[in-house]
């Protein structure tokens, strides 16, 4: 009965225009198309719950494919496909049921239920194809020339643990190059996600730097270029690979710093760091403006400014980014060892409070704010085991290790004893099995070692 037409009115039009917009055929129903009407009430059902099956069964599965530009062009265009099928059935739909006889402004008022839903329906797969454009972006740019031996089957090549050297870099006008004041190895258990954080002083003196070249020149340790302002502490040699490339040959510029200073810290530690990951301080500042500051507990007042024209009281508090900078960047009337703590604190309040919500919510600004701050070698073909990895550590446990005193004696380190410790605190009997899961769908945060936490974190 196809051929058979039907008259409406300007109430039922609307009330038609809308149903089919939520539920494709009605309006097909109501014109006696049933054959399309059936067709186009399946293909919504077998939609949605194919996004239904996708999103509640494969969600780790989604987050690794978030990571792969490849699938992010294809997502994209998944969702551009969507919202042209959705709005064709809308426009389908009114073409069929607008009103015979109300006049211009019912048909005026019909028309723009339709436009308005058009655009209910085209804002947000919109705003989604520009959220995997962005992704898809980030991801190119970060790990952009990064290759390596992946092995799908097994990305970690039978490693018990992989190590990360997680590097906070602070320059400054006045002191020009890199200077890594913070410098922290995280080793990850790969079955488990069990997580310890070996934090290495910035002012580690005469340190062992790895066979070859390095080593040839500085046979007895690090001493840098000898004057007030190179001393030669463990926060140079990022820089000094950068100005001498003869110590590191065959390596390009802006890769000299840190493949030295992770076969350095190697050495110093007794493990094999794979991977690094820079962040520029000031880039970090903009990460945590990007998604509205960070909850934090200041348990003494911290001063800072070069004239200590800022002060952060005592407290429990939002903190932007530049308060967060200073947090964890200021020594006035503390010291390198406090600072440590403080940012660790720091990164773990971030860990805790990086919600998929919020971080949704300022994506864009997020990405933006990440492409400047941070640079790494992870190979891109590893972000689908690694992100799987980041699921297993936010419900492990997170132990922490600094090399301080009265630990150690950072002029004169007992590099036996560091690389001891290391091995003690990373050692099977050290490890504690993950608390019970939580649910699915609400991850567990991190947890932090009460035995190894900062008191500065309150």
């Amino acid at each position: 009965m196809t051929d058979r037409k039907r008259s409406f009115g300007l109430g039922a039009s609307l009330g038609l225009t809308l149903g089919s917009a939520l539920l494709w055929g009605v309006a097909h129903l109501a014109t006696y198309r049933h054959r399309t009407a059936f067709v186009l009430m399946g293909a919504q059902i077998v939609l949605i719950g194919a996004i239904l099956t996708v999103v509640t069964a494969f969600s780790t599965q989604l987050l690794s494919l978030a990571v792969q530009p490849g699938w992010m062009t294809v997502l994209a265009l998944i969702l551009a496909a969507v919202a042209i099928a959705w709005t064709t059935v809308i426009i389908w739909s009114y073409m069929l049921v607008r009103p015979a006889a109300s006049g211009v402004p019912g048909r005026a008022l019909s028309a723009a239920l339709t436009v308005a839903l058009c655009a209910l329906v085209l804002a947000p797969t919109a705003y989604a194809a520009r959220l995997a454009y962005v992704s898809r972006d980030l991801v190119q740019h970060l790990f952009a020339g990064n290759y390596g031996p992946v092995l799908a089957e097994d990305p970690w090549s039978g490693a018990q643990r992989v190590n990360f050297l997680l590097i906070g870099a602070d320059s400054a006008p006045n002191r020009p190059g890199v200077r890594t004041d913070s410098m922290t190895v995280a080793s990850v258990d790969t079955a488990t996600g069990a997580t310890t954080l070996l934090g290495l002083p910035r002012n580690l003196e005469e340190v062992p730097l790895p066979p070859g070249p390095a080593r040839d020149r500085f046979p007895y340790g690090f001493t840098g270029d000898g004057t007030i302002s190179s001393p030669g502490l463990l926060n140079e040699v990022f820089q000094y690979a950068e100005n001498h490339p003869e110590v590191v040959p065959g390596v390009p510029d802006g890769q000299r710093g840190p493949t030295l200073l992770k076969e350095t810290v190697s050495g110093v530690l007794g493990i094999p760091v794979r991977y690094y990951a820079m962040v520029d301080m000031a880039g970090f500042a903009a990460m945590i403006d990007a998604v509205g500051g960070v909850r934090i507990t200041v348990t003494e007042p911290i001063v800072y400014g070069k004239y200590r024209e800022g002060l952060l009281p005592a407290g429990t508090r939002v903190l932007s980014g530049e308060e967060a900078l200073w947090y964890g960047r200021s020594r006035t009337d503390s010291d390198d060892y406090v600072r440590m703590g403080r940012q660790k604190c720091l990164i773990n309040a971030v860990a805790r409070q990086a919600d998929p919500v919020t971080l949704l919510n300022s994506f864009e600004q997020l990405a933006s704010a990440t492409k400047r701050a941070i640079s790494t070698d992870v190979p891109a073909d590893l972000l689908p085991a690694l992100v799987e990895l980041a699921e297993k550590v936010r419900g492990s446990r997170i132990k922490s290790l600094n090399f301080v005193p009265p630990l150690i004696n950072t002029a004169a380190p007992d590099w036996r004893f560091i690389r001891r410790k290391t091995a003690e605190a990373l050692s099977p009997a050290q490890r504690k099995p993950p608390p019970a899961a939580a649910s699915a769908a609400t991850p567990a945060a991190p947890t932090v070692d009460p035995v190894t936490l900062d008191k500065t974190c309150g």
